[in-house]
């Protein structure tokens, strides 16, 4: 199969689709709102370089406090990147507002000897007697951005900057949601906040993506916001407008001409794509609710008697031991099985792939907790003690990213793991974090304690009590994540990280940090093998480490239609290997819709059939006429 020609094919198909559905929004009119009540920024001191300037922004008349406190005193830095990437970073003067790290996101920094006279972008500010301080971005003749009519506010939880669209524009990106491809400017609101939520159409899922690109009279060009927080990004009235929850406004944008030149111009930025091994572009089995290791043994065989090629057998959490990470179910999944499966699919030139989440049982019997809890690897509450959530294992704690020990620690427990059972890849999963209950709901609970799910309780479990006057859980503007506490089903905002910064500010950082410590592990590993990684969440820059699938979508017609427009929003968010699981992961599949899926499924970059526990089994060779289109679909000619 002609991977290449088959995602420009897809692209081309789905950038002359319109969009058919649409968000509803609320506060529309917010721009019109604030543009009466913010005075703006007035620019003093500017001084020239050789790539661009610098220059001070003050606050232009009386705070307008809309969402937190207006901060006063702005630095503003306008560079020449390359010939097609201009940035612009506008920051808070005394630098206390969090910025993603270089550490955790090494941007490319352009050439040191750009010639800023030779940019195909130029930047242009003004000073509007109304709104105060505006700029706005040309290529050519065109303007690709324009801040005209809207004033800069810039608050510690809130900053909003407001460009200007054509009417009806044509706008791809912004995510990461199941929606349509092109993206509806009418009235829709795009929430970034990574949430542990069974594809939702057109809501928050499990990653952060602010990268848009724009059809504007035959040429693209894009635009990508460097910010780790929770955001709205609202498409209405005709404009374009970031309402974010702190850091910074932080911007790139991209000349384009193409659609393939803003990619390579933003992925050229945040990290090209990873080098896949060859065999993942094969056809992938999995399924939740895999009884033994010798059930998954017979699913092999039989997509091997059924003549359907099977590159890659994969299980889900059933292999483990009461579903704790790096562990083995002694009797329905044991180790010495486990490695006689691993042989018999090398030997029949096939792989194997195992799920490993973040959360971490606490209990100080089981080791790996115990060597990262003497660490001091894991998330901590605001006084001190550990944060502990609910996950499969029960009660659980979080490896902090941010901690000096903790890749060093997940490095070890990985290589115990290798060590037992050298699989060829893996799969990262319930890394937004993912946590069951809210709030640090065991704490106090005894080690030997297993609460049951929440979902099998009747009437369901009750957490602490919100505390709606601390803005860190629930910050004066609400963006449009379904649920009021943005702690719901994640990790406590108000818990604290190694270098002090509370949850609410790297949330959405924290499944790229967790890819990151595990590439490391694994290029360290096997330096001479190209490695496979798949992770559920994702930011900017994952692509350079990882790989995607879209979650738990449902056994319906309608979700795959919208994998498609998923697989190319993915595109551009630098991620090309990336799948849907095919027939459905929730729900009853069935004979015609899976059939029909692996007919399209089979042009994914990452093709896996997956489905959830207690749905009936879709393995491809369970119909007949899913089983001839697999063949059909598999076997190249």
């Amino acid at each position: 199969m002609n991977v290449k020609c088959s995602l420009l094919a897809l692209i081309s198909f789905g950038l002359t689709a319109q969009a058919r559905a649409s968000a509803d929004i609320s506060q529309t009119n917010f721009s019109k709102r604030s543009a009466a009540i913010c005075p703006g920024y007035t620019l003093h001191y500017k001084t020239d370089s050789d790539r661009g300037f610098s220059a001070s922004l003050k606050l232009a008349g009386k705070p307008c406090n809309v969402f937190g406190n207006d901060i006063a005193d702005l630095k503003l830095d306008v560079n020449v990147d390359t010939q097609d990437r201009l940035h612009v970073h506008i920051q808070d003067a005394a630098g206390k507002q969090f910025q993603i790290p270089y550490s955790v996101l090494p941007l490319d920094k352009g050439s040191k000897h750009f010639d800023k006279g030779k940019s195909g972008l130029k930047f242009n500010y003004f000073q509007d007697p109304k709104t105060g301080f505006g700029f706005k971005v040309q290529r050519g003749n065109d303007v690709i951005f324009d801040t005209t009519g809207h004033p800069l506010i810039f608050e510690d939880q809130y900053i909003e900057v407001t460009s200007n669209l054509p009417s009806n524009a044509n706008i791809y990106g912004i995510g990461e949601t199941p929606d349509w491809f092109r993206r509806n400017t009418t009235n829709t609101i795009k929430t970034l906040w990574a949430r542990d939520a069974a594809d939702p159409f057109q809501e928050n899922v499990y990653g952060s993506h602010t990268i848009h690109m724009e059809l504007r009279k035959g040429k693209f060009h894009g635009a990508y916001l460097h910010n780790s927080h929770g955001m709205d990004i609202a498409l209405a009235n005709s404009t374009i407008q970031y309402r974010v929850l702190g850091g910074t406004a932080d911007f790139y944008f991209f000349g384009g001409p193409t659609a393939l030149d803003v990619i390579d111009q933003y992925t050229e930025l945040v990290g090209r794509p990873n080098r896949i091994p060859y065999w993942s572009l094969g056809f992938h089995n999995c399924r939740y609710g895999y009884k033994s290791v010798y059930e998954v043994n017979d699913v092999i065989a039989n997509y091997s008697k059924a003549n359907i090629p099977l590159e890659v057998a994969w299980t889900d959490i059933d292999y483990m031991d009461r579903t704790r990470d790096f562990t083995f179910d002694p009797v329905n999944f044991p180790l010495a099985e486990m490695e006689k499966q691993l042989k018999y699919l090398h030997a029949h030139n096939q792989k194997m792939v195992l799920m490993t989440d973040p959360a971490i049982q606490h209990n100080s019997t089981y080791g790996p907790y115990a060597r990262g809890h003497a660490l001091s690897t894991f998330v901590k509450n605001q006084d001190g003690s550990e944060f502990i959530g609910q996950v499969w294992p029960g009660y659980t704690v979080f490896p902090d990213w941010f901690a000096p020990s903790t890749d060093k620690w997940w490095s070890g427990e990985l290589k115990r793991y290798f060590d037992q059972l050298p699989i060829d890849g893996m799969w990262i999963d319930m890394n937004e974090a993912s946590s069951f209950c809210t709030g640090s709901c065991g704490t106090g609970k005894p080690e030997n304690e297993v609460p049951p799910y929440p979902w099998t309780v009747n009437p369901p479990p009750v957490y602490r009590p919100l505390n709606t006057s601390n803005p860190l859980l629930v910050p004066p503007y609400a963006i449009h994540n379904p649920f009021v506490e943005l702690s719901n089903k994640t990790i406590e905002t108000t818990a604290l990280h190694a270098n002090g910064v509370a949850d609410y500010h790297v949330h959405n950082i924290y499944g790229l940090m967790m890819s990151k410590a595990t590439h490391n592990f694994l290029t360290g590993y096997r330096p001479n093998k190209r490695t496979f990684l798949l992770s559920r969440s994702t930011f900017a820059g994952s692509g350079s480490l990882v790989n995607h699938w879209t979650g738990d979508n449902s056994a319906t017609f309608f979700d795959l239609h919208v994998s498609i427009a998923s697989m190319l929003d993915f595109g551009i968010f630098g991620i090309p290997m990336v799948g849907a699981d095919i027939c459905g992961f929730n729900g009853d599949s069935n004979e015609e819709l899976c059939a029909r899926w692996i007919e399209a499924g089979a042009f994914y970059p990452f093709a896996r059939d997956h489905n959830v526990i207690g749905a009936i089994p879709q393995e491809l060779y369970r119909w007949p006429a899913v089983a001839e289109a697999s063949r059909r679909a598999l076997v190249c000619c």
